[in-house]
């Protein structure tokens, strides 16, 4: 015995599947003179813009997440830049003191000696240090130049994409368009002229995103590069700091003797 239609647990879920969704799409005119398969095509036609329009959307938001990566990494590199000639300074200064110290140990070393004090006494006025170079602007490598200088020419786009400066425009796509539309489609994309704009443009964000990721790479090896130059630097300095030490405890020992 055959059950009735409404006793079917199926037959309504067939039904509901491929019914137009009135809270997501509004009936357009003329709607209510369609036939059911042609409700159902049109809903089918309605959820293929929409996908369609996210996945715009979603590319959009993606290149700008890659601007704003670009544009903390440029800040990143500029603060190592300072950093860097930060560490320069102090390595000359460390020099400096180094040749000061050279200096005192010969009046020291005059001192102690008798025939030494005798040849400071008719030697005269004492030599004149030139005054100590300045040292030139910090420069950071090579990689990391040229990755900040790529990345710093997107900043106007990186404006462009930030939601509370100016929003990209993303809609229109016509997701209430025909897929029947009679436009010729041309390199493979689609012949309905909405759906045609919407993979145009998601394959021109694709490119923009593999460019930006390219980008990224670059600075990011340009940053570790950076890092590891300075790492080295910090290490250097640090042995000179260690020998200065020991030289400023040997000369004020030297001093105490002396008194």
């Amino acid at each position: 015995m055959a059950y009735p239609k409404s006793h079917n647990p199926f037959a309504d879920d067939e039904e509901d599947d491929f019914r137009p969704k009135r809270r997501e799409f509004e009936d357009a005119p003329g709607d209510s003179e369609m036939s059911e398969p042609e409700r159902r095509q049109r809903y089918l036609q309605q959820e293929v813009m929409r996908t369609a329009q996210s996945a715009v959307d979603s590319s959009h938001r993606s290149i700008g997440l890659i601007y704003q990566s670009e544009k903390i990494g440029v800040e990143t590199a500029e603060e190592l830049v300072r950093q860097g000639e930060v560490l320069k300074r102090a390595d000359k200064m460390m020099d400096n003191m180094d040749q000061d110290l050279k200096t005192s140990q010969k009046h020291i070393n005059g001192i102690k000696s008798v025939w030494g004090g005798l040849v400071n006494y008719f030697k005269g006025k004492p030599e004149t240090k030139p005054p100590p170079e300045e040292p030139k602007a910090y420069q950071a490598n090579d990689r990391l130049q040229t990755a900040v200088s790529s990345s710093r020419g997107n900043e106007e786009k990186y404006e462009a994409s930030h939601p509370n400066l100016r929003k990209l425009e993303t809609g229109g796509f016509g997701a209430s368009a025909s897929i029947d539309d009679d436009s010729s489609g041309n390199k493979g994309y689609p012949q309905n002229r909405h759906l045609r704009e919407a993979h145009q443009t998601l394959d021109n964000n694709l490119d923009e995103m593999c460019n930006g990721l390219s980008r990224l790479k670059n600075l990011g090896l340009g940053l570790q590069s950076e890092i590891e130059d300075q790492d080295n630097s910090i290490d250097s300095l640090m042995n000179k700091v260690d020998k200065m030490d020991l030289k400023i405890h040997n000369t004020n020992q030297q001093i105490k003797n002396l008194k």
